[in-house]
């Protein structure tokens, strides 16, 4: 249980904002779906008088106290005994469960096709979630007691959060309690400095903290959408420490947080970028090979990286390594997909491209109305109505401290759904180059997570089909999207699931074929093996940098800290 009772359960590092086909989502589309939701209603209203007689029959029976609806046992929104106990919370509780079952028969009768029907049942499922009782402090007994027993005390907490909220947090809901965290102090806190810094980006080379180190360095790319140190959060949970103890040198990219006057950052300045960063990490440390990694929108720029240096015949890359990133989307991948439409796609692209970049703000609340219950409600009941602080806790932290997308880089996303370069080798062009992966051919690891909504372990499956390598290694966590990252040693219940054979066209093959359950974290067999493709070990650098690359600001560095609002210039009296 998180500080002030709000219990976040095993999926709260999961609660992240990430780039995927949400960037594609315009509400012009979803109310349109509704204006034919309400035309086929009124044109059908026999339907509507048979869905009204049922729901009759419900609050009849609710009235008379013979109802037997009750919320599903995973429902948190009714755990408090009073919904049992009490007969006015108890027929509220029904009354609006009722709502719920009557509507949903009533979507599933109306003659709808199926993007209609999805976008229909996601605007409907967002408005009953808004009306449940448990949202308002009349209808919420946990926080009316509170409210007693605090003598008020609650309720004058609950209006100083929101007020907090709608002058401190761009009127979002606050999902974290942001006050014991120090970025550089116990967050991102890994010894190193920056070596090179680009109007765009800073490389960080982090201190060995071994008496040795493998010849060949990694270079970890994180997506532009968050912030880099999601790769170093606490001691505990830090893949920079962790790679750091196994004697590998570490680089880290920290993209810097674009504002409007940054719209025309592309995917091709930002692959261009990684270059000049893999030439400083040879010259910093005299190794001809470097390993890269790449995690979700990060690994989509880590593939067009590799696909152009196959073009262009650069052979620097050794190996590399896949997070949770998908780069063959379906529409089929999530329910979210079902909702994108090409209109859609192109009215973000428009909107981005007016205010110059993908505000982060923007989309951590577009991200939020797509699990209302869990990252709205659930925080509205606990900050407002019970008057408790968020909870403390690192990942949200790192989620909240969002970052902006530029414009045309947002487009380039856009692109990979709407033209998938990745999948049609040789056919389209981005980033200054015809992409095509079955050029590139060095050893790869791919990671997945189980659970992982935002980037399904199908589709991230699915990239092994996409390379020209011949040795792939792909291991499915049991976990999801971020969790499946931060996943170091010692969770007793910690496992993922391996195939040792070359994996095979299908995930069932992949199953079926030879996959086997592991226990613990995959990280120590990750570990294993980069450490088998980072060369042989040489003494550690008494000094970060070279000559020719000086170390500058300590990790995290300057771009970490910067928020992305335009800096606001006093007037002249």
């Amino acid at each position: 249980m998180a500080k002030g009772g709000l219990d976040l359960g095993p999926e709260a590092p999961d609660h992240v904002v990430a780039l995927n086909p949400i960037v594609g989502l315009a509400r012009e589309d979803l109310l349109s779906a509704v204006a034919v939701m309400l035309r086929e209603t009124a044109g059908k209203p026999v339907t509507a008088v048979k869905h009204l007689k049922s729901f009759s029959e419900d609050v009849a029976k609710i009235v008379t106290r013979k109802s037997d609806l009750a919320p599903d046992p995973r429902d948190k929104r009714f755990l408090d005994p009073t919904w049992a106990k009490n007969p006015f919370y108890k027929a509220g509780m029904q009354y609006y469960l009722a709502v719920q079952k009557g509507t949903a028969a009533w979507m599933k009768d109306l003659k709808l096709d199926e993007l209609e029907r999805a976008r229909a049942n996601f605007v409907v499922q967002m408005l009953l979630d808004s009306l449940s009782p448990t949202n308002t402090l009349i209808g919420n007994p946990s926080a009316i007691k509170r409210a007693f027993d605090t003598g008020g005390g609650s309720l004058v907490r609950g209006l100083r959060n929101a007020y907090e909220d709608i002058t401190e947090n761009d009127g979002l809901v606050s999902q974290v309690d942001k006050k014991p965290f120090k970025l550089g102090k116990n967050i991102a806190n890994a010894k190193g400095a920056v070596v090179y810094r680009t109007e765009m980006m800073e490389l960080i080379q982090y201190t060995p903290t071994t008496p040795d180190v493998h010849r060949i360095p990694l270079l970890i790319i994180p997506p532009q959408i968050n912030k880099f140190y999601v790769n170093d959060l606490t001691p505990e949970k830090s893949i920079v420490k962790f790679l750091l103890d196994a004697g590998i040198q570490v680089f880290v990219v920290s993209w810097r947080n674009p504002l409007a006057e940054h719209r025309g950052w592309g995917l091709d300045g930002y692959v261009d970028s990684l270059i000049e960063a893999m030439d400083v990490i040879t010259d910093v440390t005299k190794s001809k090979k470097i390993n890269v990694s790449g995690a979700c929108s990060g690994g989509i720029t880590t593939a067009t990286l590799l696909s152009k240096l196959a073009a262009v015949g650069d052979d620097r890359v050794n190996a590399f390594v896949l997070m949770v990133c998908v780069l063959d989307p379906q529409m089929t991948d999530s329910e979210v997909g079902a909702l994108v439409s090409k209109n859609g796609i192109e009215m973000a692209r428009r909107r981005s491209a007016k205010k110059g970049v993908l505000e982060g703000a923007s989309l951590a609340r577009t991200f939020a109305w797509l699990r209302p219950n869990d990252l709205v409600w659930n925080y509205v009941v606990n900050n407002y109505l019970h008057g408790d602080d968020p909870p403390p806790f690192d990942v949200l932290f790192w989620n909240n401290d969002s970052t902006n997308l530029p414009a045309q880089l947002h487009s380039d996303y856009l692109r990979v759904y709407e033209e998938q370069p990745f999948v049609n080798p040789g056919k389209v062009e981005l980033a200054g180059h015809k992409i095509d992966l079955t050029k590139v051919k060095q050893d790869c690891f791919i990671v997945a997570g189980v659970t992982d909504h935002i980037t399904p372990w199908k589709a991230c499956y699915r990239t092994t089909q996409l390379l020209g390598s011949e040795n792939i290694e792909f291991v499915l966590s049991h976990s999801g999207h971020i969790q499946a990252l931060l996943n170091p040693p010692g969770n007793p219940k910690a496992k993922y699931y391996r195939n040792p054979n070359k994996p095979p066209p299908t995930t069932d093959q992949w199953m079926m074929g030879g996959a086997s359950e592991q226990a613990g974290s995959w990280w120590p067999h990750w570990k294993e093996w980069l450490v088998a493709r980072s060369g042989p070990t040489k003494k550690a650098p008494a000094k970060l940098g070279a000559a020719s690359h000086l170390p500058g600001d300590v990790a995290p560095g300057a771009y970490a800290f910067e928020d992305g609002k335009p800096k606001r210039t006093r007037k002249r009296a």
